[in-house]
């Protein structure tokens, strides 16, 4: 199952959000715990909690007796952190447009080195799934998709679908022991994408990621 988001991690999101925007500047004092504690309709450990892990981050400096002082600026963050800690259903909603998308465009603009490398990962992925390595099979299965999103021959595709193949990865990792017997359910229908995609048929390779991604593998 995907990881759950604590009540105080989603505070910390929202005060270093609120620092970022400029709402909380830095040198000046937050407001106080029963204030926070109105402002994110939360409760008082929750907001000790994020207090917590924003000043072990240098975030926040807490001064006994004189409350507690934004220290530092927040630095733009990198879009795989952010995803990290996103609402899986958000996730995958995004990774649904962008997928069928990315098999939209691979059907029109492929090129016979795209399918080949595709083919390659697909028997890579088979040869674990016989050999029962669910770590050898994510990694064939997602190169398999990162070949689609190349030839699909826009490169910021390719660079935000390579960022949430790194949740991807996680979400397959933090799945059940019996995940092979799930991928095999699937070999087939990526088996007859790569197909449809050499066929540039778009219609039936859009379907077909639909049915996978519904599978959520």
């Amino acid at each position: 199952m995907p990881r759950t988001i604590k009540l105080s991690e989603k505070v910390s999101i929202a005060i270093k959000n609120d620092i970022a925007s400029g709402k909380l500047k830095k040198n000046e004092k937050i407001p106080s715990e029963p204030e926070l504690m109105s402002i994110y309709s939360v409760g008082r450990s929750t907001i000790r909690e994020a207090i917590k892990s924003l000043a072990m981050s240098g975030i926040l400096k807490v001064q006994q007796g004189s409350g507690t002082i934004v220290a530092s600026k927040v630095k733009d963050e990198p879009l795989t952190q952010r995803l990290r800690r996103a609402d899986f259903d958000d996730i995958n909603a995004v990774r649904s447009l962008l997928e069928k998308e990315i098999v939209r465009l691979a059907c029109s603009n492929h090129m016979i080195e795209d399918l080949e490398q595709m083919q390659h990962f697909l028997t890579l992925r088979k040869k674990a799934l016989v050999a029962k390595q669910p770590k050898k099979c994510i990694e064939a299965d997602i190169n398999f998709h990162i070949c689609i999103a190349k030839a699909s021959g826009n490169h910021v595709l390719v660079d935000l679908y390579q960022n949430f193949t790194t949740v991807i990865r996680e979400f397959f990792k933090n799945r059940d022991e019996d995940q092979v017997f799930h991928f095999e359910q699937t070999q087939i229908l990526h088996e007859e994408l790569a197909k449809a995609i050499g066929f540039r048929d778009s219609d039936l390779a859009i379907s077909l990621t639909t049915t996978i991604l519904e599978n959520n593998y």
